[in-house]
């Protein structure tokens, strides 16, 4: 399972169920809550609004690697399980890596755990990254609904993100990288 620790904002748009599930109408085929955290657990997500548009943004804690889910409406959080895998797959892809990344990184995928503990850090990573998205946007003039979001994760991906504590900085695709190629 995938720990995902949500705003209130989003959590209060995501249909869970009492064990933290996401209720979606497909079947995604994974066990009971009680399997133990894979190697990808730990995102931080929150609600975003660029264009008047619904938008999720996720960073894992460690690593400050970022998806974007971007255009999504009321049913789409229903398949958010669905759509993180997909994001995220495609913006490793669009980031360069190779078979065994990607072998690794689908090794880790699982249902998504939703909760609304937080890491003051990691949300303010988050809210600096949301500013950068939507400067990115305003200054390119790009239309919301007519991107995938999977450039967006890569540009986010090539870029420091400083952590509360720490002296160096963290390249978030360098960092992912040695996550998923350090667990084989």
């Amino acid at each position: 399972m995938i720990r995902l620790h949500c705003t209130k904002k989003l959590l209060a748009k995501l249909p869970i169920n009492e064990g933290g599930r996401i209720a979606s109408k497909i079947n995604r085929g994974y066990a009971a809550n009680d399997e133990k955290e894979s190697l990808l657990s730990g995102w931080h997500a929150n609600l975003v609004l660029i264009q008047r548009r619904q938008n999720v943004l996720m960073v894992h804690n460690k690593t400050r690697f970022c998806v974007f889910i971007p255009a999504l409406k009321k049913a789409d959080f229903a398949d958010l399980d669905y759509r993180f895998e997909d994001a995220f797959m495609n913006t490793l892809l669009k980031c360069g890596a190779d078979d065994a990344m990607m072998n690794a990184a689908h090794a880790g995928l699982g249902p998504l755990v939703c909760d609304s503990d937080c890491d003051r850090s990691v949300q303010g990573t988050m809210n600096q990254t949301a500013f950068e998205i939507e400067h990115m946007i305003h200054h390119r003039s790009v239309n919301l609904a007519e991107i995938t979001g999977y450039g967006v994760g890569a540009w986010l991906a090539d870029r420091p993100c400083s952590v509360k504590g720490k002296k160096e900085v963290i390249w978030p695709d360098r960092a992912m990288r040695e996550l998923l190629t350090s667990h084989k």
